[in-house]
């Protein structure tokens, strides 16, 4: 009777086990697995259009890949690596949807998709997502971890909705898993997963050197400088709590891993012009979101906008009709992608700066109307804020005097009050971090999706009123690639 209880007792444990860890999962990242069984997703082929593509650019579906994400281009790059060794761009993605600000993912439940370099291995892949498809970046890696990083279930996935995620729409998502299975098939061990705060340029290095990621950002440029100068995947290696790029050294973790001379003459190169932006004025500036960002490609409102992404519609690598025609899915949060992002002017420090009293905003009709209360009307700090946008008539005499305006947002007669930057700009400026519960499920907690088609976004004239309570976690069992 015994026997028979013990091997009724192997029979269940597996199960319980495995429910179990559903359960657990089910509480981490933003991603969840699929309730229905098996999917056959994961063996959709990839697009005759895509294979159209490889082919006239000399690539096989076998051939290794490499991806790379800019979270403020919200854009997706896949890389494939010819029989010389090097890599060539195949095609870039429109990101439907990613959370948080532009930094790297440091706490468990901050909404931030990591920002670094991650190792993509077939175990990582998830053919039975919740989300569609997907696959778990890695986070945290030997860096993250190094720097006290926390978090897990770091995806990207399908379905345009983010909790410090890289969603994009489905079919997006089949095509980049397809591109992916087909590179292991063809005997890819793993692939390169690069992920940036923006594309890492001179122009982008001179204008954020003083937000407070600068130094991370130009540890990271210096991996993008090996890729760019070489076409080549950069070894990566960790230094104490700094990353190292290279060859083998890199990887072995040497501190001062061997440079290649193209590498280093791209950097010089980089860092002189980045120089010569800072000596001609080019404002230092830090860009905020209410929550993330996506391509304005899929904002029919915003076709202006896209096309000006790259001066012309033609120019850009994706089609905004094509695009536009995908389904969405659930949107999460889209109150705070029609608030777009802020760049606001900062100072060495990294704080917002003051326009001079020449430049001060003119007084409004209410704070110039008398008090109804007959008491002494006391005047409030005036707010200004002034969107990114395509240069109109009333920016002429800027232009004339050799200087564009930057974007500011500015706080008129606050004499540097940080309580008045809080108000303005909620906690992206202030010391502490908010206050959010360090449990698993904090990576988990999605906003309350809205159906795109239902809850179209409205365009709004300032940032809207930041939400105190926390997003509904969602409830469906969760997976792990």
């Amino acid at each position: 009777m015994a026997v028979r209880r013990s091997a009724a007792a192997r029979l269940i444990a597996p199960i319980v086990v495995a429910s179990a860890l559903v359960v657990v999962l089910g509480l981490g990242g933003c991603q969840d697995g699929l309730v229905n069984g098996a999917s056959t997703r994961s063996l959709t082929p990839i697009p005759p259009q895509t294979l159209s593509l490889m082919h006239t650019k000399g690539m096989q579906q076998g051939d290794p890949i490499l991806i790379r994400a800019y979270k403020k281009e919200a854009e997706m790059e896949v890389w494939k690596r010819g029989a010389s060794g090097q890599y060539a761009l195949m095609k870039t993605y429109p990101i439907c949807r990613w959370s948080g600000q532009l930094g790297p993912k440091r706490k468990q439940g901050d909404r931030q998709a990591p920002e670094g370099f991650y190792t993509i291995t077939p175990g990582q892949m998830n053919p039975n997502s919740a989300y569609y498809l997907s696959f778990d970046t890695g986070f945290p890696n030997a860096y993250d971890r190094a720097n006290g990083g926390t978090g897990n279930y770091l995806m990207v996935h399908g379905t345009c909705s983010s909790a410090g995620c890289f969603a994009m729409t489905d079919a997006s998502m089949s095509e980049l898993y397809a591109v992916a299975r087909e590179a292991f098939a063809g005997g890819q061990r793993a692939f390169q997963f690069q992920s940036y705060p923006f594309r890492m340029t001179a122009q982008n290095m001179a204008k954020h050197r003083n937000d407070p990621n600068a130094p991370f950002w130009r540890n990271l440029k210096e991996g993008s400088d090996w890729f760019e100068a070489l076409h080549e995947e950069p070894k990566v290696g960790l230094c104490g709590a700094k990353y190292v790029f290279g060859g083998s050294d890199a990887a072995a973790g040497a501190c001062a891993p061997k440079l290649d001379p193209l590498v280093a003459e791209k950097r010089a190169h980089d860092d002189r012009e980045i120089a010569e932006l800072v000596a001609k004025g080019t404002p230092a500036t830090r860009i905020v979101y209410d929550d993330g960002g996506g391509n304005p490609v899929f904002r029919a409102e915003q076709t202006t906008a896209f096309a000006s992404l790259s001066g012309t519609e033609t120019e850009v690598p994706y089609s905004a009709k094509e695009y536009g025609r995908h389904n969405l899915g659930d949107v999460s949060r889209p109150e705070s992608l029609a608030a777009g992002p802020r760049e606001i002017e900062v100072d060495a420090k990294g704080k917002p700066v003051m326009l001079a009293a020449a430049e001060a905003p003119i007084p409004t009709r209410a704070a110039a109307a008398p008090a109804k209360t007959g008491k002494p009307d006391v005047a409030k700090p005036a707010v200004r804020t002034l969107m990114a946008r395509q240069p109109d008539a009333a920016d002429e005499p800027a232009k004339e005097a050799g200087k564009a305006r930057p974007a500011r947002i500015t706080l008129a007669g606050a004499d540097d009050d940080p309580s008045a930057y809080r108000t303005l700009l909620g906690k992206v400026f202030a010391k502490e971090s908010p206050a959010i519960p360090e449990t698993q499920a904090a990576d988990a907690l999605v906003a309350e999706p809205v159906k795109a088609a239902a809850r179209p976004a409205k365009v709004a004239h300032g940032p809207p009123a930041r939400k105190e309570t926390l997003p509904a976690l969602r409830t469906a069992k969760a997976d792990k690639p």
